[in-house]
């Protein structure tokens, strides 16, 4: 299977919770590689040539074409920061074997209501429920009483469970990106992802990929 190079153009859509901003296409050119990694530039909007802020954990769903035109599709993740005179992003490379000529239809988000805790800045915590889960982000449900609002951080514990039986903690950091009153007048937030480590966030995923088996199953 072709792999990506240096200078090469990616084109690609960001994980977001926002539907609008989820279809937005980006580009940039590879401007390096080591192992594992490739640094891209920062990307641009295909539409506007705006500039797009990435973040650490930002999902990635990429493609490229080879010299006769194909397009190959594969799934990255953002896992780092360069400066090298340019700011470089990092982003993992492909793997070989799960690179596509289909673009899969949506990111790995799936509904879950899983138990949570959460803590404020200002020390407040509270428990809730996710509404749903994915590698770049969840989305949870809380009383209407807490003073939310988007680009707050938010410190938060995760229960996951897994079909073997066994249930794992989850602790990241999340920027609460949107908050919606619910008729109940409970609070759907949605939030991103901006300090996870990669082994707490690999927990997240593959129980999103367990929940995927389970829904194709039934």
């Amino acid at each position: 299977m072709l792999l990506p190079k240096v200078n090469q153009m990616l084109y690609y859509q960001v994980a977001s919770s926002d539907e609008v901003e989820a279809t937005i296409e980006y580009r940039s050119r590879i401007a390096d590689e080591e192992d594992g990694v490739l640094h891209i530039e920062y990307p641009l909007s295909n539409q506007a040539g705006r500039a797009k802020r990435l973040f650490l954990g930002d999902e990635l769903s990429v493609f490229f074409l080879s010299d006769e035109g194909v397009k190959h599709f594969f799934d990255s993740h953002v896992i780092g920061f360069k400066d090298d005179g340019v700011r470089l992003v990092k982003i993992m490379k492909p793997d070989p074997e799960r690179m596509t000529k289909v673009q899969r239809r949506s990111f790995l988000r799936v509904p879950a209501e899983l138990e949570m805790a959460v803590k404020m800045s200002s020390h407040t915590r509270f428990l809730c429920h996710t509404d749903d889960v994915g590698g770049g982000g969840i989305s949870f449900v809380c009383e209407g009483k807490w003073p939310l609002q988007s680009e707050q951080t938010l410190e938060c514990w995760l229960l996951v469970p897994y079909k073997n039986g066994t249930i794992e903690h989850v602790s990241f950091h999340a920027e609460i990106v949107r908050v919606s009153v619910l008729e109940s007048g409970r609070k759907e937030v949605m939030s991103k992802f901006i300090s996870i480590t990669d082994s707490e966030r690999q927990k997240i995923i593959r129980f999103c990929f367990e929940k995927q088996l389970e829904y194709r199953n039934r």
